[in-house]
């Protein structure tokens, strides 16, 4: 199967696992799954009766009410998506399996313009985006000079079983999963036949893999999910509370003369006075018999500040983002700017290196790679990291003179580089030559004797090197 287009085979009555032998066969028994609504002997379902790896179906709800309502949730996925998004791609030469330089050349075009008008930039930021939010990123490659992003909803991964034969009894059983394409909807319409796209024709970003599914990815968002709502119904709480005149619940006690009717026409005429921001402050007068009693607590009573805070750190600490950095209030009060290079730190080497490492290696399926070479990111002009440069320049200062003082004490040099490189120095080679400090006085720096001229040298010329080098 080469072509986008190849659509589905026609549903059949019966299907056998043992029959699965190509794609064409396999979105055949998605179908009889979809028509029958009934899963399909042996093979894995997410969702049934689906039988696929199927994508999150609230991806829509997860960007609305995540990403579009919660402002603590949108900070944290703006710092990851600012600083993830300046990385460039290039590739990497390897040199007996070890990383060294980056170079570029007209074959990375695509992904500095991989669709009209975008940029790396661009490409990066959805590819972070979904998967931040759907816990995958699909990047296809099927359309030649261009990248198409396909939305994670819209995509089921398809999975083949690996069925093995007992050499024993002969019976079959199923030995893990094997992924042998992808199944896009257009629209999310399951009821239609997918577009299938083989697993060379497409880019599958998952950072966080989902621990339920063999390839899926899930979203740093599933586990705070609680969090969000729990910070959403607190802010909701004090829009509430400005609306109610900024004060506690309160309950009135009628005496018991006052009829229901006549409590009615009470509360309607004490809302219109008093209710709502606007009379905020104002003296409350009522009528006699009736007794007021608040049974509500006020924003200082509950603390709702430190309450909201702990749950806005833990969002943070999901998202990998120190608090500091994405300016939450909890982090602002633990930690002041001086130490704002250690949470930088902490959000580059721990978050942001392991993202563009798992992004270079997922584009690496669509973009063929130079032989000793790799697909790599490159974040020597991102500002957010230039305090690291700071500290690779003090590295290689002190490499370079670790590299000079082995040189000078009689090692090889290239035995002398791959050591300090590889930090093994059971690599260093000795020439067997000293420095002129450590040679015995008399002696040539391959040790033998200047004292004596060479017997088998009649021509005088020994006498003379003698002579020179005692001079």
């Amino acid at each position: 199967m080469t072509t986008l287009y190849r659509k589905a085979r026609p549903r059949v009555a019966e299907v056998d696992v043992r029959e699965i032998t190509s794609i064409e066969d396999y979105i055949a028994a998605i179908a009889e799954a979809q028509f029958f609504g009934q899963p399909i002997p042996g093979v894995t379902q997410t969702l049934h009766p689906q039988a696929a790896e199927q994508a999150p179906a609230d991806f829509a709800g997860m960007s609305r009410r995540m990403f579009g309502s919660s402002s603590v949730v949108f900070a944290c996925l703006l710092a990851r998506l600012s600083v993830f998004s300046q990385a460039r791609i290039q590739y990497q030469r390897l040199r007996a399996g070890r990383p060294t330089t980056l170079w570029g050349d007209a074959s990375l075009a695509i992904m500095e313009r991989p669709w009209e008008g975008g940029t790396t930039a661009d490409l990066l930021a959805k590819m972070i985006t979904d998967a931040d939010l759907a816990g995958n990123a699909y990047v296809t490659n099927r359309f030649p000079g261009e990248l198409t992003r396909l939305r994670p909803d819209w995509v089921d991964i398809i999975l083949e079983p690996r069925v093995v034969r007992d050499e024993f009894s002969e019976d079959l059983f199923t030995l893990g999963w094997r992924k042998i394409g992808y199944a896009y909807y257009e629209d999310g319409a399951r009821h239609e036949d997918p577009t299938i796209l083989l697993p060379s024709e497409v880019a599958h970003f998952a950072p966080i893999p989902d621990p339920t599914a063999t390839y899926r990815g899930m979203s740093w968002l599933t586990p705070v999910i609680r969090e969000q709502l729990a910070d959403s119904a607190m802010t909701e709480h004090k829009t509430r509370f400005m609306r109610n005149a900024a004060t506690p619940n309160i309950v009135i006690k009628h005496a018991p003369q006052v009829t229901p009717a006549q409590a009615k026409l009470f509360k309607a005429a004490l809302d219109e006075e008093y209710a709502g921001p606007d009379n905020a402050g104002k003296t409350m007068h009522i009528g006699g018999g009736a007794d007021l009693t608040v049974v509500g607590r006020d924003m200082q009573q509950i603390d709702l500040r430190a309450v909201q805070g702990a749950g806005e750190t833990r969002i943070a600490a999901a998202a990998g983002t120190p608090p500091i950095i994405v300016g939450l209030s909890e982090g602002l009060q633990s930690a002041t700017y001086s130490n704002y290079g250690q949470a930088r730190r902490r959000f580059a080497d721990g978050t942001l290196h392991p993202l563009w490492t798992n992004a270079a290696g997922s584009l690496a399926q669509i973009m063929p790679t130079p032989p000793g070479s790799r697909l790599w990111y490159d974040v020597r002009d991102v500002p957010f990291l230039r305090e690291d440069s700071k500290d690779a320049a003090s590295i290689a200062f002190t490499q370079a003179q670790t590299i000079r003082t082995l040189v000078d004490g009689g090692f090889e040099p290239d035995s002398v580089v791959e050591a300090v490189v590889a930090q093994d120095m059971s690599l260093l080679v000795h020439t067997g030559r000293l420095s002129v400090q450590l040679q015995q006085p008399g002696t040539s720096p391959d040790g033998a004797s200047l004292d004596e001229p060479d017997p088998e040298d009649d021509s005088g010329r020994a006498a003379a090197r003698l002579e020179i080098a005692r001079v």
